[in-house]
């Protein structure tokens, strides 16, 4: 079985959640808008979840493990679901001008969201694709919470290794330094699993593909006014069609990975007579 470590970085992910959101989220005393509900209880099921897949493959429990996989069906669209809520309350806050974060960086967190929407949709897509090989089906699933990985962790810069933001910007766009150079550690880190295994490690060079263009695209952002525009006019559109794209989205990918990675049809012996 590959990745036999696998459990523990995708602990440490969910540690470095803790520790990045315990004073906004975990341990606020303020109400908590539901679309932060829902991201959280969403992303830190699908970890679980990667983590009990992992622990049961390596015990040799393979009907638990296809179970989760397909629980994983209605899991992740709901995943997506949270994703887009998110997006939408940025968006909403953004076009309300509350918070001078919000009104200077919003079009950067929405854009980032979107990009990880599209890098969670590939890789789940193409896990499923690629279900029938071991390693890449366990590399694809285990590089999702790369994704991400830049929210969490720049915050832990910013809260416990300043020293880190080596970029120096300027407040706001300092928050932005901390997210580039955590999707630039996240990169280094994908591209060595892929160098190590080059042979299966697709999975890890798609992953470093998204989270260096997450980098770039959310960092610059501020200063490309086409970005600004097209998200306030995305602010513009009613949150239920956005909510509904997103779980068709979601559901589009589950569904047309699962078919993409069926068994080709064996031809049907013809009898001979004679």
């Amino acid at each position: 079985m590959p990745y036999r470590q696998a459990h523990y970085f995708v602990g440490f992910v969910l540690l470095v959640i803790m520790t990045g959101f315990w004073a906004s989220y975990f341990s606020a005393s303020d109400p908590i808008p539901l679309a932060f509900h829902v991201h959280a209880i969403s992303s830190m099921t699908w970890l679980v979840l990667l983590i009990l897949q992992q622990v049961v493959v390596q015990r040799r429990a393979i009907d638990l493990h296809r179970w989760m996989g397909r629980a994983s069906f209605a899991l992740f669209p709901f995943l997506i679901f949270g994703f887009v809520m998110i997006i939408n309350l940025t968006a909403a806050n953004y076009a309300a001008g509350n918070g001078p974060v919000t009104v200077a960086l919003g079009p950067s967190f929405g854009i980032g969201m979107g990009i990880a929407i599209i890098g969670y949709l590939t890789l789940f897509y193409q896990a499923l694709k690629h279900r029938r090989n071991v390693k890449l089906h366990a590399g694809y699933m285990l590089a999702t919470p790369l994704i991400l990985f830049e929210s969490p962790f720049s915050r832990v810069m910013g809260d416990y290794l300043p020293w880190m933001n080596v970029i120096g910007s300027e407040f706001p766009q300092a928050i932005l330094d901390s997210i580039a150079i955590s999707d630039a550690l996240v990169a280094v880190f994908a591209l060595v699993l892929w160098a190590t295994n080059r042979k299966h490690g697709a999975p890890w060079l798609v992953a470093a593909g998204f989270v260096s263009l997450q980098a770039v695209v959310m960092w610059f952002a501020p200063f490309i006014p086409a970005i600004t525009a097209g998200f306030a006019a995305y602010a513009a559109i009613p949150p239920a069609i956005t909510l509904a794209l997103g779980i068709a989205a979601g559901s589009a990918a589950a569904w047309l990975g699962w078919e993409a990675g069926k068994a080709p049809a064996r031809p049907k012996a013809v009898a001979v007579t004679g």
